[in-house]
């Protein structure tokens, strides 16, 4: 039988008045087990694979982080919306996640076109309010990430919206990085001085643009079909793999392309969905994590220097430790604390580094921003000898 979860008591509303009810509405997960709720976002419905955020806040940045895509995304934090919309804090060009659940939908702002509601109302996201967030963290917790869906507003039998859910593609079939990657290269920085950088797109963040560029480095943005003959040209002096949404076991273009450059020796950093293809290229293997690490306050320690540092994270899988062969010249130089899954690789005598966490935090936290200080210094070395 289908567990039924009421919404949460509230005395009031779970949507501000400033953003706007627009009916009830169910989340809906694919183990039978049901939320009702109000919609306040786009009046679609949603499915996708279920995972938890624990972020308070950084909501804007979520929505719009590529590696989100294909997911409805749980924030256990119980008010979101109190923070306006800073449009040049957007990681992309819109919103990626299929569907965002919340507790309240909160609005500490009068301008309606910066309010959360209006990113997702505008690009047709799904989203519910009233659901009681951390018991649903507790559930996939429990019972490990699964399907589910948001239906649209005034729909709500029970029964379909189970159905529905249960025919939502399961994540590891469904290629996300060809849907975010850009078409063509673009370049930023053009006619500058400082090393030029090669950026893989498989879900990029604008951040990392960002943060490359802070320190002085050129970039270049290509997309995933990107090829060695592309991206090992001699006027490129360092090699970003970018995070991205899904599975890398379904990236063997991207893997052997991480191949040709770790064999080329040239400075290669590869972050979240990039770490992985790294791991891969290496030779280990990658395996799906329980219910992932999404938020911003994992702790990750450096096996090298001994410091522990809180990163944020979006990802569902991790590379596999005991699979990762003796010689590959890579070792695991960054654990997760939670769970001592792996977090960073380094090759012993190339300069190379990976990292399964997102180091640019937007919006934060900051401790790990020195991945770029490394690699960009290793670029500009690069750079010089050539």
């Amino acid at each position: 039988m289908p567990m039924i979860v009421p919404p949460l008591p509230d005395p009031v509303s779970f949507v501000d008045a400033r953003v706007g009810d627009r009916g009830p509405a169910l989340l809906a997960l694919a183990d039978g087990t049901v939320y009702a709720g109000r919609a306040f976002g786009a009046e679609v419905a949603a499915g996708g694979d279920l995972v938890v955020n624990t972020s308070q806040t950084g909501y804007q940045e979520v929505c719009t982080d590529p590696s989100y895509a294909g997911q409805v995304v749980v924030m256990t934090y119980p008010l979101i919306g109190n923070h306006g919309r800073v449009f040049a804090d957007d990681q992309s060009e819109r919103p990626w996640l299929r569907a965002l659940v919340v507790a309240h939908a909160t609005a500490a702002i009068t301008d309606a076109a910066a309010q959360l509601a209006a990113l997702l109302r505008d690009r047709g996201i799904a989203a519910i309010a009233g659901v009681d967030t951390r018991s649903l963290a507790r559930h996939l917790r429990t019972h490990g990430s699964g399907r589910a869906i948001v239906t649209a507003p005034g729909e709500t039998d029970r029964d379909s919206a189970i159905a529905a859910a249960r025919a939502v593609p399961r994540w590891e079939d469904e290629d996300f990085v060809d849907l975010v990657s850009p078409e063509s290269p673009r370049e930023v920085g053009a006619g500058e001085d400082g090393p030029l950088v090669a950026i893989v797109d498989f879900g990029l963040k604008s951040s990392i643009v960002r943060d490359l560029r802070e320190r002085g480095a050129r970039v270049l943005i290509l997309p995933h079909t990107a090829t060695p003959a592309d991206v090992l040209t001699p006027d490129i002096h360092g090699v970003v793999l970018s995070p991205g949404p899904g599975d890398p076991a379904r990236l063997a273009g991207p893997v052997a392309l991480a191949r040709a450059v770790i064999a080329d020796g040239r400075p290669l950093l590869g972050i979240c969905l990039g770490h992985q293809i790294v791991g891969r290229a290496a030779g280990a293997e990658t395996r799906r994590l329980r219910f992932g690490h999404h938020g911003a306050n994992h702790p990750v320690r450096d096996e090298l220097l001994g410091t522990v540092q809180v990163t944020a994270q979006n990802h569902e899988v991790t590379v596999d430790a005991a699979t990762l062969p003796a010689d590959s010249g890579f070792r695991v130089s960054q654990v997760n604390l939670n769970d001592g899954s792996v977090e960073g690789l380094r090759h012993v005598t190339l300069p190379i580094e990976t990292v399964q966490y997102h180091p640019e935090g937007a919006p934060g936290p900051l401790d790990a921003l020195a991945v770029f200080d490394r690699f960009v210094a290793a670029a500009r070395e690069h750079a010089g000898a050539r």
